[in-house]
């Protein structure tokens, strides 16, 4: 299975037929992150939408996932194994910092970036930057517990992989 993209641009006038066709191809997919912006462009003003998908057999859904919520992901089924004990590591992290801060966990960060971080191999602070939605504030206050844990977490895999 491979992430995938598809753009879409839905025009504020008549939007219709655009609309249907963002359904349709939404209620055949497993959707791992929607990215959307409104262009204002006076009667040409639209929104540009980019789904981000997982492509493959497994990924077919249909429009409810199989007794799951449609645009969830299960990690344990696009991770590897041992990229899921490290994902699931920086999860438990996040959750215990989440209830130390009395915020909710995605506020820390969302699954989609903790399992960017692991499928990326993130070693350093500029890497943890490139990633979607984390900022200079995250990496500053999180940052050196993550590299901590996907270090720790990435040796143990190693070691397994070598046995």
């Amino acid at each position: 299975m491979s992430v995938q993209m598809k753009f879409f641009m839905i025009p504020v006038r008549d939007l219709r037929e655009s609309e249907e066709e963002l359904n349709r191809f939404l209620s055949g997919v497993r959707v791992v992150h929607i990215h959307r912006e409104f262009v204002g462009q006076g009667d040409n003003s639209f929104w540009s939408i980019a789904v981000e998908y997982l492509a493959g057999d497994s990924a077919q859904t249909g429009p409810f996932g199989g007794g799951k919520q449609r645009g969830r992901v299960d990690y344990k089924e696009v991770l590897s194994p041992e990229d899921f004990a490290i994902f699931a590591a920086l999860r438990d992290w996040r959750k215990q910092k989440a209830a130390e801060e009395a915020v909710a966990v995605y506020q820390v960060f969302t699954n989609h970036q903790l399992a960017t971080m692991v499928e990326r191999g993130v070693t350093s602070k500029s890497e943890l930057m490139e990633i979607e939605g984390v900022g200079e504030g995250r990496v500053e206050k999180y940052g050196e517990a993550v590299l901590d844990i996907l270090s720790r977490e990435g040796r143990q895999k190693v070691d397994k992989v070598e046995e």
